[in-house]
């Protein structure tokens, strides 16, 4: 998905600058990183915040558009208010298509209903992570990972080592051998009590026929 955000350049600075901004209707913001200096601007706060809500926003290599200079940046730092629905400030990081960048993206589960571990053994899915750490180019980033659970049984847990990633994509936590676990099926205690429950009744029928 390829996501466009507008902005002007921001000349005032300091508290008072910002709170009026915000009053205004904008938010501050910067762009940093690469080889220009970093550079301050202000957003529309309406159309920021609902970008925010979009799952891709967080994943993406987005296009900032400065007074019609476009560049090619990440997300990397919202502020939010405490206890209202506003965004206080956001860090924008420039990126080099020819370096690679660490991003965080999220992990989409699929085809858990049908895993054996749920439908035959009345299992549910425990979610032990939901993004994960990944290295790449900025060409190759995806918005998220797709895990498929179809395989799995009752007891049995998904590690980082299980992924099947997009092509070119690193994940530095393996690099450095911590394997870390990403799902599991688990059993709920009201399913192993009625199972227990059952096998004892089946047992002391066939005591009482004998």
């Amino acid at each position: 998905m390829k996501i466009e955000v507008s902005a002007e350049q921001r000349s005032l600075q300091g508290k008072g600058a910002s709170r009026r901004l915000r009053g205004s209707g904008k938010v501050p913001a910067v762009i940093y990183g690469g080889e220009n200096a970093a550079q301050s601007i202000q957003l529309d706060h309406n159309d920021i915040y609902h970008k925010l809500a979009l799952e891709a926003f967080h994943a993406s290599i987005l296009t900032l558009n400065v007074a019609g200079k476009k560049e090619s940046v990440l997300l990397r730092d919202v502020q939010m208010h405490p206890f209202k629905r506003q965004v206080l400030h956001i860090d924008f990081q420039r990126v080099d298509k020819n370096k690679k960048i660490h991003m965080k993206v999220p992990l989409h589960f699929v085809n858990a209903d049908i895993s054996p571990g749920v439908k035959t053994s009345g299992g549910i899915v425990s979610h032990v992570l939901t993004e994960v750490d990944i290295s790449c180019l900025p060409g190759d980033l995806p918005e998220f990972i797709t895990v498929d659970l179809v395989d799995m049984t009752a007891g049995h847990t998904l590690h980082l080592s299980d992924l099947v990633l997009p092509k070119n994509i690193e994940i530095p936590m393996l690099v450095k051998g911590e394997d870390l676990p990403v799902a599991a099926i688990v059993i709920p205690r009201a399913v192993v009590s009625e199972e227990a429950t059952t096998s004892e009744t089946a047992a002391e029928e066939k005591t009482d026929e004998s």
